[in-house]
């Protein structure tokens, strides 16, 4: 199943509640990921431009851009960066794969340079 890296950061309103209240994460976000047929591989509170880092998987896009949506539809998310995840060997594949049809790219750049775009 794809694997998505979801960063978070929270409101302070969000932050003041969490510390009065001590709730568990897991089981607040547990009834969408299995709502939009997910799986937790990981959480973690982090401290820096992101609070919370989330791994977890989903059958596609769309169930994880429903999981994002819907958390950040609460209220209590100041901002969530989704990044999608590739195995190393699904990124050799890529780079594999980037290898045969870039042979077809001609890039608009002029014959000094070396630039891709």
């Amino acid at each position: 199943m794809p694997q998505f890296l979801f960063q978070v950061a929270y409101t302070s309103d969000s932050w003041a509640t969490q510390v009065r209240q001590h709730g568990n994460v897991l089981e607040r976000i547990q009834p969408v990921i299995d709502g939009c047929k997910g799986g937790v591989i990981g959480c973690f509170y982090a401290f820096g431009d992101y609070d919370l880092i989330l791994l977890a998987d989903f059958p596609g896009d769309e169930e994880a851009a429903a999981f994002s949506l819907a958390v950040t539809a609460g209220g209590s998310i100041r901002t969530i960066r989704t990044t999608p995840l590739l195995s190393v060997e699904q990124g050799i594949a890529a780079m594999q794969r980037a290898e045969e049809v870039g042979r077809n790219y001609h890039p608009p750049v002029s014959s000094g340079t070396s630039q891709r775009s």
